[in-house]
C-alpha cells in the first residue's frame, strides 16, 4: 500500500508560528524532502525531531523527485517542505505534489504560514482581489518584460524580492508602471519586521540613499483603470464638439463627453453655449 505526501507549511521566521499538527506530521513521517536540509535541520532540532532528510530543490528535482515517488509508492510518508512558507508557492514543490496526484498518490495538507497572504494582511492594500506573480528575474531585460505583461492588471499585485535586486526592481515599476503606491513589507515575523508604504518614486530615493537589508515582500497596488481612462475637461470639450460635428446636439453632446470625463454635463454644456456666443 503506497504512502502519502504530506505538504507542510513552516515558519517564516518566528519558530513559534509551527503548528502542533505540523510537528506530528514531521514525526509521522519515514523521511522529509526539504529545500535545503541546513535550513531544516534548524527546525527538526528546535522540537527535537529526529527523521532522514533528503534535498529535494531547483536544480535536482527531476532526479530526486523520481526517487521521492518511488519510495512513497514502496509504502513510505513523505514530509515535503520548503525553507520558509508553504511549500509549492513559488517553490519546486509543485512539481513534486503534481507527480505525487499522477502516481495516485494521496497529498495532505498541512497549513502553515504563507508570505504572501502573510504580507498582504499587514500592508493594508486592497486585498479583495490580488495576483501573485513571484520572484521577477534577475535579468533586467526580462524583469521588464514581465512587468510589461502586467501593465494593465488592475488587482493588487505581490512580488518576492531579494535586497541586492530590490532597487533595481524598484525603478523598473516606476519606469514602466508609474508611480503606484506600493506596501514593501519586510522581515516579516521577525524582530525588524516592518510595513513601508510609500509612493514608488519615494521607495526609490530611500532606497537609493539606504542599503537593502532582509528579505522583501512587495504589494503593488493595480492600474487605476477608471482614473486613467477619464479624460480631462478640455479634452471633454473638444469631444463634445467633434459629436456635435458628427450631427449630435449639444446637449446630447455634452452628455456623451461628460460621461467619457466623469464631469458635470453642465460644465461641457456652457463652454459649448460660451463659444458659440
Amino acid at each position: 500500500m503506497a504512502g502519502k505526501l504530506f505538504v507542510i507549511g513552516t515558519p517564516i521566521g518566528n519558530l513559534g508560528d509551527f503548528s502542533p499538527r505540523g510537528i506530528e506530521a514531521l514525526e509521522n513521517s519515514d523521511f522529509i524532502a526539504a529545500e535545503d536540509t541546513r535550513v531544516t535541520v534548524k527546525l527538526l532540532n528546535h522540537f527535537g525531531i529526529k527523521k532522514e532528510m533528503i534535498s529535494y530543490y531547483e536544480h535536482n528535482k527531476l532526479n530526486r523527485g523520481e526517487q521521492i515517488i518511488s519510495r512513497i509508492l514502496a509504502g513510505e510518508n513523505c514530509a515535503l517542505v520548503s525553507d520558509a512558507g508553504m511549500p509549492a508557492i513559488s517553490d519546486p514543490g509543485e512539481e513534486l505534489v503534481d507527480s505525487a496526484h499522477n502516481a495516485g498518490i494521496t497529498v495532505e495538507s498541512v497549513p502553515g504560514p504563507s508570505a504572501v497572504t502573510t504580507a498582504l494582511a499587514l500592508s493594508g492594500m486592497p486585498s479583495g482581489r490580488f495576483c501573485f506573480e513571484g520572484f521577477l528575474s534577475v535579468n533586467k531585460a526580462g524583469r521588464k518584460q514581465h512587468l510589461q505583461e502586467i501593465k494593465e492588471e488592475t488587482r493588487t499585485m505581490i512580488f518576492y524580492e531579494a535586497p541586492h535586486k530590490l532597487l533595481a526592481t524598484l525603478k523598473d515599476m516606476q519606469e514602466i508602471l508609474g508611480d503606484r503606491k506600493i506596501a514593501i513589507v519586510r522581515e516579516l515575523t521577525k524582530i525588524h519586521e516592518s510595513v513601508f508604504r510609500t509612493p514608488l518614486s519615494e521607495a526609490v530615493k530611500f532606497y537609493s540613499e539606504n542599503t537593502p537589508r532582509g528579505e522583501f515582500v512587495l504589494i503593488l497596488s493595480g492600474k487605476d483603470k477608471e482614473r486613467e481612462e477619464k479624460l480631462s475637461l478640455e479634452q471633454a470639450i473638444s469631444l463634445a464638439k467633434t459629436l456635435m460635428k458628427n450631427g449630435e446636439s449639444a446637449s446630447v453632446a455634452a452628455k456623451q463627453a461628460a460621461l467619457a470625463a466623469g464631469v458635470k454635463k453642465s460644465e461641457i454644456y456652457k463652454a459649448i453655449i460660451d463659444e458659440k456666443i
